[in-house]
């Protein structure tokens, strides 16, 4: 009888319960999907079986890339050897050093009115910098604790692609990757922004720059800021008159390009900043082609960077048209084929945002390939236009479109 009485050791010290043991697996992954981070996701594949089973069907994910590799260093890291599910993963966590981009290559200069990349000599930081990417820089890697399946540079520093890290997960819908910086080298001071949708090739680009940024409108006169646009700045081709003017800085003007924009300088900054904007979009695509192949659920890719200064953006139906249709690729670097390009222009010398910042010399560029603006309704119809940034900067798209347009045109490159 005395063996069918209860332990008293139980009764006062009862097992302890796994609350999480209670939560049904699609309340898991709801909490998995909001963390998204792949280095917070590889953490808590080591917590529990149960949680390493259910890891790799998040949807929502989130890769932060530490650094950009070149071919000769990342050749090795295509030999794959036998592991345990997550084993890149695993070491991904342990972060890294960011290797410095060897900057690369030079743009050469406008025409008047039609473009050829080809044909530009300007030495410029944002250009050089945009060749770099896709010319020395072939990869994206990530930085890691000892590993001898990865590539292993100088310093012992161990890289993961973010194609490898991804390659155990097996139901990504949303994906999100974050360079460490923009590829644009710009000086202190200057806007540089730029939007660009890609299928095969590239559907659409939006640029936004101007020379300076300034926060207090207040501090600076008019007259101060037409006199240092008129030294910088420059007049375009082909205009079209748009009569609903806004968002200008002075009862003069007339939504006119200045005469000084053709003669000092300006345009030819715009166009750089043009083509350094296609460069790295197009560098972008290029190295998404493994990821876009391995991962069919995909509905939405977005890579772009800490800097917020570029994002590339591919829907379903885009990254669809990619695996059925290949891209072209450049033969002078390994980046995605440019066509050739239709493109509207809008300037204002000086541009006040309701919050009281002052854009000098602010400029919007929408860019479509000719073969489409054939097709589709051209560019003048600006909503996608004006809906390509965040705030306070989609208020001076808005603003800039209202002005008169100018139209240019580029060759392929």
């Amino acid at each position: 009888m005395s063996s069918l009485r209860a332990d008293p050791t139980s009764r006062i010290f009862p097992e302890p319960i796994d609350h999480f043991d209670r939560l049904p697996d699609s309340i898991l992954l709801l909490v998995f999907n909001r963390i998204g981070d792949v280095k917070a996701l590889g953490r808590c594949c080591v917590v529990s079986r149960r949680f390493h089973s259910l890891v790799p069907q998040v949807e929502n994910v989130v890769v932060r890339v530490d650094c950009v590799i070149s071919d000769d260093e990342s050749s090795s890291s295509t030999s794959e050897k036998s592991r345990s599910p997550f084993s890149n993963l695993f070491r991904f966590v342990f972060g890294g050093i960011v290797k410095p981009l060897q900057a690369l290559g030079q743009l050469l200069g406008p025409k008047r009115t039609h473009f050829n990349p080809t044909n530009v000599n300007h030495n410029n930081n944002a250009a050089t910098a945009a060749n770099a990417f896709c010319a020395a820089a072939s990869s994206l890697s990530v930085g890691s604790g000892g590993d001898d399946d990865a590539d292993v540079d100088q310093a012992g520093v161990t890289h993961h692609s973010p194609t490898q890290v991804l390659k155990n997960f097996n139901e990504i819908r949303f994906l999100r990757i974050e360079l460490p910086s923009g590829e644009l080298g710009i000086d202190d001071g200057v806007l540089l922004k730029w939007r660009a949708d890609f299928g095969s090739t590239l559907d659409n680009c939006v640029i936004l720059g101007a020379a300076s940024v300034i926060n207090n409108a207040n501090s600076i006169t008019k007259s101060s800021i037409l006199q240092e646009n008129g030294a910088a700045d420059v007049s375009c081709v082909n205009t079209n008159n748009n009569n609903n003017i806004n968002g200008s800085g002075g009862g003069d003007d007339n939504g006119s390009i200045p005469e000084s924009f053709y003669t000092n300088g300006g345009l030819k900054l715009r166009v750089v900043w043009t083509i350094s904007s296609l460069i790295a979009a197009s560098a972008r695509h290029y190295l998404l082609q493994p990821i876009i192949a391995e991962h069919k659920t995909l509905d939405s890719l977005v890579l772009t960077d800490a800097d917020g200064q570029g994002v590339l953006c591919m829907n379903r139906e885009q990254l669809e048209e990619l695996r059925v249709k290949p891209l072209s690729a450049s033969s002078a670097s390994k980046r995605t084929l440019v066509p050739a390009l239709n493109m509207r222009l809008w300037y204002a010398p000086h541009l006040e945002l309701p919050d009281g910042v002052v854009l000098k010399g602010a400029t919007l560029v929408a860019i479509r390939p000719s073969e489409q603006s054939a097709l589709k309704k051209e560019v003048s119809d600006c909503s996608w236009v004006a809906s390509a940034f965040e705030e306070p900067y989609g208020t001076a798209a808005k603003m800039l479109v209202k002005r008169r347009t100018y139209c240019l045109e580029m060759n392929s490159f």
